[in-house]
């Protein structure tokens, strides 16, 4: 799960649950919080804890819950029936694996979220870019179960890749949730509980995480609900007397969005509805019906005649919130993903290079990386084929201070890096992308490269092209 507090604002809306609208009355001064469900190998129970959510906060109703059992008794797959309020098409639920980001609405007290159910398959890594994205706030599920965490943590899990995309994208806290503590070879064991939790520590501080301020653990059952909405009985577990699922989500504090700052909003979908609306989450500054703004590289400009929330129609929207916009003034045939909503004054790059900074995770077979090497870049919701152009200068990693802590190397051009190198690079793409520097706005200055289903780097944008250009060459 990954979630993004940005503001408060006065709504009222309709809940969209696995299909169903449910009315709700008007909600008044509530943080707002994008939650996304990170799994890490088939089988850990993220969207049966993500459909539980859904059902402890009142967004489901028995007889929906009922129909959910009678389909998984009828496919023998009995245990998998919360999993359906978040696994709506039949391919998932006859899998039993998220293939698309599943998306749906909760709330406690304080708080309004959006929850996006991320796919965990390694197959579906791009999809889970696309949700982490999304959100600032991470919660990682593990399965308590022998053999399924040894699983998703040895090389080439899906939980080391997934902890690392997930900080790349942007996700500064991670709650890490140690779930199936219920199954029959845990029964709640506080030995199993602190083995997993001391080999995800060292990692998750190699990944960049401090530990101490921004990852929390909890052990939970998904599937019977314990330790989610409310703290567990002593009769469940005698040993564990920390805070419950909700009290962690409701509490983690995230920076705040700048509302007055230009508007930037990522387009990940697009469709047509008496008018062209896109989808997406808006990172910078407010949008309101009226407004004139530019949809981004093309330059075409648009006006605002709707906004819809959580499928609420509303006036306005601040930074953090997914939304749905109308525009006119522009075809749907004409806005790609990738594109973005900016406003006019101050709108936002649109180029063809960039210098990065990279961090070499794992190249393919060993390979070395050199001025020519091709990938896939993810950036926000582009996702485009790149070639590296040009090895500007290789950065002194700890480890090479570690080696030689007395010798400062000079600054120097290489040739070629291998895995673990940090590197400042220069990167070109065939088509206009729209970026920035990441410290302008490091929700489009942050970025992976991918190469035949495998992350191999990541990296920051640190310089665009001058003012009128798209390039750094003439």
């Amino acid at each position: 799960m990954v979630c993004a507090i940005d503001g408060r604002w006065r709504i009222s809306r309709w809940l969209l649950c696995a299909g169903y609208n449910l009315c709700r009355g008007p909600i008044s001064q509530i943080y707002l919080r994008t939650v996304v469900l990170l799994c890490i190998v088939r089988d850990a129970g993220k969207s049966t804890a993500g459909g539980q959510i859904l059902f402890l906060s009142g967004q489901v109703d028995d007889r929906t819950i009922q129909k959910y059992e009678k389909e998984a008794k009828d496919k023998s797959r009995e245990s998998w029936y919360m999993a359906y309020i978040m696994d709506t098409n039949e391919e998932e639920r006859l899998k039993g694996k998220t293939v698309e980001v599943g998306r749906a609405y909760f709330e406690t007290e304080n708080t309004r979220f959006t929850i996006l159910d991320a796919p965990g398959h390694k197959s579906y890594v791009p999809n889970m870019i696309s949700g982490a994205s999304q959100a600032d706030i991470g919660v990682l599920v593990i399965s308590a179960r022998k053999g399924e965490f040894e699983t998703g943590y040895e090389r080439g899990g899906q939980t080391r890749e997934h902890v690392l995309l997930a900080k790349t994208l942007g996700v500064a806290k991670l709650i890490v949730v140690i779930n199936k503590m219920d199954e029959p070879t845990v029964q709640w064991s506080k030995e199993r509980y602190d083995e997993i939790e001391g080999k995800m520590v060292p990692f998750l501080k190699s990944s960049g995480y401090n530990v101490k301020r921004d990852v929390q653990f909890l052990p939970i059952s998904g599937l019977c609900g314990a330790n989610m909405k409310t703290r567990m009985d002593k009769s469940i577990c005698s040993w564990w007397d920390g805070p419950c699922l909700f009290e962690v989500l409701d509490r983690i504090e995230v920076p705040l969005r700048d509302p007055r700052g230009p508007v930037r909003m990522p387009i990940i979908d697009k469709y047509k509805d008496m008018g062209t609306v896109v989808m997406g989450k808006l990172e910078s500054g407010t949008i309101r019906e009226g407004d004139s703004l530019l949809v981004m590289p093309n330059r075409s400009n648009v006006k605002v005649i709707g906004i819809n929330l959580d499928e609420k129609k509303v006036r306005r929207a601040g930074p953090g919130e997914n939304v749905r916009v109308k525009l006119s003034g522009i075809e749907e045939d004409d806005i790609m993903a990738g594109f973005v909503l900016s406003s006019v004054a101050n709108s936002v790059g649109a180029f063809t290079e960039f210098n990065a900074q990279l961090q070499i995770l794992e190249l393919l077979d060993n390979a070395i990386f050199t001025a020519g090497y091709k990938a896939v870049l993810h950036i926000h919701s582009v996702v485009e084929e790149c070639e590296i152009v040009d090895l500007i200068e290789e950065i002194e990693t700890k480890k090479m201070k570690e080696t030689d802590p007395k010798k400062k190397k000079p600054k120097r051009k290489p040739l070629f890096v291998k895995n673990g190198a940090a590197v400042v690079c220069r990167i070109q793409v065939n088509n206009l992308i729209c970026i920035e520097k990441f410290s302008d706005s490091p929700q489009l200055g942050r970025f992976t490269l991918r190469s035949e289903g495998k992350t191999i780097a990541v990296g920051k944008v640190v310089a665009v092209p001058p003012a009128g250009r798209t390039a750094f060459s003439a």
